[in-house]
Order: C-alpha cells, then structure tokens, then sequence
C-alpha cells in the first residue's frame, strides 16, 4: 500500500505565499472604485434635489413627477398646494415636484 502523504503535500500551498494585505488589496481596489463611480455622484445628486426643494416659493411654476404643470400657492413642510387652472388647486407632496416648468428636471424621475 502506498502512502498519500507526500503527495498530499505537495499540492498544498507553498510556505510563505503572499500576505494577507496583499490579497485583500483587490477587493479594497474593487471598493474604491464603487465608491467613487456610484456613491459619490448619487450623493451629490440627492444634495442637490434637497437644495431645489427647500428652495422652492410661492409663485414658482412647477412641473410634477406625474407631469402636472401649475404654479405654487402655498407652501408646506411635507406638501404644497399647486394651481393648475383657475380656481383649481391640488395639494401634492414637495418630494412630487421635479423642476421648473421650462427647464430640466431636477429630481429624478422614477421609473416604472
């Protein structure tokens, strides 16, 4: 019966193969670079939403999410109300509100 033993051991790794830093150095490259190509830019984005939205007065005219066109007419801390046509006026939500009417979108639209 032969033995397996050296066999065995002579598929192993050999002694003194690369550091454990030097193998974890790709999956912190891979990181880096998620960060900086997704991360930052929706971050960025999301600043300037929240800026447009708190910027936001009465006599804006706005274009919705939903692409409803009015002029604001009073302004909320959650909602707003919007008039759309003569004294017709909707209460919608700030975070419904993508821009200005004639210019592009600020918020993101979503996408069904």
């Amino acid at each position: 019966m032969t033995s397996y033993l050296p066999v065995l051991l002579a598929m192993g790794a050999p002694p003194g193969g690369p550091s454990a830093w030097v193998q974890l150095m790709p999956f912190v490259l891979v990181l880096g670079i998620f960060y900086f190509v997704i991360l930052m830019p929706m971050r960025r984005r999301q600043q300037k939403v929240q800026a447009f939205l708190a910027a936001l007065k009465v006599g804006d005219r706005i274009v919705t999410s939903g692409g409803l066109f009015g002029t604001i007419t009073r302004l909320g801390d959650q909602s707003i109300q919007v008039q759309v046509a003569n004294n017709v006026r909707v209460e919608i939500s700030r975070n419904a509100v993508v821009g200005y009417q004639g210019q592009e979108p600020v918020a993101p639209e979503s996408k069904s």
